[in-house]
C-alpha cells in the first residue's frame, strides 16, 4: 500500500504537468463577447439575422484584425 502511494506521487512530479488559463484576456473576451451578441441580436430584423448576429459575435476580433490589417495595408 506504501508502495503504491510512493509510485503515485513520483508520478505527479516526474510528469510535467502543465496546466494554461486565459487569465485576464479571457474574462475580457468573454464580456466583449456578451456585449457582442447583444448587439448584433438587437440589431437584428428577423431570427436568422440574430442567428448570423450570434455567430459574428463568436469571431469578431478575427474580423476586427482582419479589417486593421486591410486599412493599414499589411
Amino acid at each position: 500500500m506504501a508502495e503504491e502511494k510512493k509510485e503515485k506521487e513520483n508520478c505527479c512530479k516526474t510528469k510535467n504537468h502543465k496546466r494554461f488559463s486565459g487569465g485576464m484576456s479571457g474574462g475580457v473576451y468573454g464580456l466583449a463577447f456578451i456585449g457582442a451578441a447583444i448587439y448584433f441580436i438587437q440589431n437584428a430584423p428577423t431570427f436568422w439575422l440574430g442567428v448570423l448576429g450570434f455567430l459574428k459575435a463568436l469571431v469578431w476580433p478575427a474580423l476586427l484584425v482582419y479589417k486593421l490589417l486591410g486599412f493599414l495595408n499589411m
